[in-house]
């Protein structure tokens, strides 16, 4: 009796293993193809790489010139178009420190109405700049009959040298002879520039100054010159000037040539 139970419960058990064996066989053909890790691995498709493009051919720089419309005299006669050529300038920097006046060397022909209408030479140089400072300094020299005069001015500007403006004091040495008086002593004023056209094209000087200021022989002069370009180097001028002392009243009218570095 044991013997048949203990028969009946191992084939119980086989039954119940191949049974299992044949469920877990139906279960692995259902798993899905994930189980198998080759067939996991996603498929990457592999894009071809883009055909490099050519650099553009370099283009060269553009002349100035074939961006003007205009005649090579023309560029050529216009120191503006000249300089711009060259780059764009700093306007700033030009109107604190470019003087909008140019250093100018004069020979004319002056006439004293006060002495007889006696003519003479007039032979004068105008601003000489120190550097890109407001520092100049300025001599001329008159003669014709009875009448001379010579002297050496030093003045600074107070305002940007590049403005249409500008004023400064005068402080130098000048020596006046007519047939009335004889004068040696300091030159003492103020000068008034007025610039209509910048660079030497056109301005207007008007000083004011005293020899021996405060003494009994001291003696007024008052200068206003005129200035018109004919060229980048050349210009027309003309001044008057009026000479006050105490023994009379001078005058004396001149017309130039100036040059212009």
């Amino acid at each position: 009796m044991l013997n048949r139970n203990h028969h009946h419960f191992r084939l119980g058990n086989w039954c119940q293993t191949f049974v299992g064996t044949l469920v877990c066989l139906g279960c692995w053909g259902q798993l899905p193809s994930v189980a198998n890790p080759a067939s996991a691995a996603p498929v990457v498709t592999q894009q071809p790489a883009p055909a490099s493009q050519p650099a553009p051919a370099s283009q060269s720089a553009p002349n100035p010139d074939d961006s003007l419309d205009l005649s090579p005299e023309i560029i050529n006669g216009s120191p503006v178009l000249q300089k711009w050529r060259k780059g764009i300038p700093d306007v700033l920097d030009e109107i604190r420190n470019d003087p909008s006046f140019r250093t100018r060397v004069k020979v004319g022909y002056s006439q004293y109405p006060s002495t007889a209408q006696t003519g003479g030479l007039h032979l004068a140089v105008d601003d000489v700049f120190f550097g890109r400072s407001g520092f100049a300094a300025s001599a001329n020299y008159n003669s014709g009959g009875s009448r001379s005069a010579y002297g050496v001015d030093a003045q600074y500007y107070l305002l940007p040298l590049g403005g249409y403006i500008n004023i400064a004091p005068i402080v130098g040495f000048r020596h006046l002879q007519t047939d009335k008086y004889n004068r040696d002593g300091l030159n003492l004023g103020l000068k008034l520039m007025l610039v209509p056209s910048r660079g030497g094209g056109a301005d207007i000087a008007l000083s004011q100054s005293w020899v021996g200021l405060g003494s009994s022989t001291e003696t007024g002069l008052t200068t206003l010159s005129v200035g018109y370009a004919l060229t980048n180097h050349l210009r027309l001028s003309t001044d008057i000037q009026q000479q006050n002392a105490k023994e009379n009243y001078d005058s004396r009218v001149g017309i130039g040539v100036e040059w212009m570095p």
